[in-house]
């Protein structure tokens, strides 16, 4: 039976750095050619990074991309009988197309041109580009390989024509971002495109974080039963080989072609690690500066940090005021000392006396309120962008899901920064991330994930003073932003009807917060930001 040894790059491309990225496409092809592969996949749109946004509304850059692939074709000349699947931005007089190209020994064997452009979500490819309408199969050691693109696959058209053009197995390039529970969705999908072809599949993920998405690899293939016979490595670059023959059997070749996923908090923690090192390295940032309060949630951002880019490059701070809590400065210089980040504490005492002396005039006859509380947060914000301007640091804001859902945040205080490491992870999360993470080093204090959890800018204050338990808050965030459910459905299922009046109404008018908030990485099937567009002026009253 005839076989092809097929290689899967898992890529860490850099969007609009055309050099890179061909570069490690140059280098994966080599790696793939010395361990004897007849066919590379790369994934989707690797040339140019994913997702490339309005750079493709500049000439310019479409040009420049388009040199950068006929410099890779000539580069790929040397490496006989190997067949490269690049993903690229590809143009003609009616536009551009999200495409891939089949290149051999200098030649261009044909282009594939995305046909199904997602448009939902974190998606945005009509806004970009034209779709294609044909299939490209072609042939390597008599099996007939036939490629699309990524959303291809969630619908028959592509796939079916393919497999009707003659092909025996798909290749797949993919830039399909991590949340929570994608891993099995897209492995879902894929057996359904393999019953509906009767082709093997070959699925080829990038890896790496592009802002706030975070691509987790992953990659995987298919036999022509729909089994998963090789998993390629979360979170992880590489190259890997498999073999697939004319009958749709397929075989790992390499240790790393079969691997188990992970359990779900190591999975987000590693989008979170990887989501924070990219982010900063592509960027060009010498290190970071965090708050540190003595509470979970800004333990879990040192933690991640450290494991992102090195406790050399991680320089903690505790601000503590009149009402932080003796147990609060003693657990979070054990934290620091733990990991062995540089740690300092600037009591903010007479950086606070100084706002209200100035303020107090415009502030006579009335009372007492969140004011005052938001002005300690404001001082704290202030010293740490301070020494983020003077060191080149940036800070990681320490605010969670739930935080953000509910305004339990204040602007230009706990929220100024530069990334927001867990914006995306909702509290209940958070301590399960801690106890994880314990597990593979006891780094976090075991009093700062047990107590109740305090913004400490009042006497005695508690989180629940002013919002739903956690449990209860998290699970109605989730069904109401996440997956679109009506309060009354909420309600239905036996949420009080005060908790999910509180927090839609919570969600509804702390959206111009959420407006100025920092990027941070998408770990949940929806998040603040690229697929939550909610207007801030808003008169809609949804009632339960």
């Amino acid at each position: 039976m005839s076989a092809v040894r097929v290689a899967i790059a898992q890529i860490n491309a850099c969007v609009g750095d055309l050099d890179r990225n061909a570069g490690k496409v140059l280098a994966a092809a080599r790696d793939a050619h010395a361990q004897g592969a007849d066919v590379l996949v790369t994934p989707e749109l690797v040339l140019v990074g994913y997702p490339p946004e309005d750079l493709l509304l500049r000439p310019s850059f479409v040009t420049r991309q388009l040199a950068v692939l006929e410099q890779l074709r000539a580069d790929l000349a040397g490496l006989a009988g190997l067949h490269v699947v690049v993903g690229h931005v590809a143009a003609d007089a009616q536009g551009l197309y999200n495409a891939a190209s089949v290149l051999c020994e200098g030649r261009l064997i044909g282009t594939y041109r995305k046909q199904e452009l997602p448009n939902y979500a974190v998606f945005d490819e009509q806004r970009y580009f034209e779709a294609g309408s044909e299939p490209l199969v072609f042939t390597v050691k008599d099996v007939r390989l036939g490629v699309v693109i990524c959303e291809d696959i969630w619908f028959d058209r592509a796939p079916v024509q393919s497999a009707r053009a003659g092909a025996q197995v798909l290749l797949v390039p993919n830039g399909s971002p991590y949340n929570t529970g994608k891993q099995e969705a897209r492995q879902a999908v894929a057996a359904r495109c393999v019953q509906a072809t009767g082709c093997a599949l070959v699925y080829a993920n990038l890896v790496g974080g592009q802002d706030e998405l975070v691509f987790d690899g992953a990659s995987f293939a298919l036999d022509a039963q729909g089994r998963c016979a090789a998993r390629l490595p979360d979170f992880t670059e590489g190259v890997n080989l498999i073999e697939v023959d004319a009958a749709g059997a397929v075989r790992p070749l390499s240790a790393g072609a079969d691997v188990a996923p992970y359990a779900l908090e190591e999975q987000v923690w590693n989008a979170l690690v990887l989501g924070v090192r990219d982010y900063l390295g592509k960027n060009g940032f010498p290190g970071v500066i965090i708050g540190l309060s003595g509470g979970i949630d800004s333990a879990v951002v040192l933690a991640v940090a450290v494991d992102a880019i090195g406790a050399d490059n991680v320089r903690a701070v505790m601000m503590p005021s009149r009402y932080t809590a003796d147990i609060s400065l003693t657990d979070a210089a054990d934290m620091a000392r733990r990991v062995g980040v540089q740690y300092d504490e600037i009591v903010i005492g007479p950086v606070v006396e100084a706002f209200e002396a100035a303020l107090a005039p415009h502030f006579a006859g009335r009372p007492v309120d969140a004011t005052e509380e938001n002005i300690q947060a404001r001082a704290r914000g202030t010293l740490l962008m301070g020494l983020s301007n003077k060191t080149g640091r940036l800070v990681l804001t320490t605010g969670n899901k739930s935080e953000m859902t509910t305004g339990y945040c204040t602007l230009y205080g706990d929220m100024a920064g530069g990334f927001a490491v867990i914006k995306d992870v909702p509290k209940t999360l958070v301590y399960r991330l801690a106890t994880w993470r314990n597990t593979r080093g006891d780094v976090i204090p075991e009093r700062i994930i047990t107590r109740a959890p305090s913004a400490e800018l009042r006497p005695d204050q508690t989180d629940q003073d002013s919002l739903p338990p956690y449990d209860v808050l998290d699970a109605i965030m989730a069904r109401y932003m996440e997956q679109n459910a009506a309060p009354a459905e909420i309600v239905a299922e036996g949420f009080a009807p005060e908790a999910v009046e509180q927090v839609v109404r919570l969600i509804r008018i702390n959206e111009y917060k959420r407006r100025q908030a920092p990027p941070g990485p998408r770990i949940t099937p929806r998040a603040f930001g690229r697929d939550w567009r909610y207007p801030v002026t808003n008169g809609f009253r949804e009632r339960h």
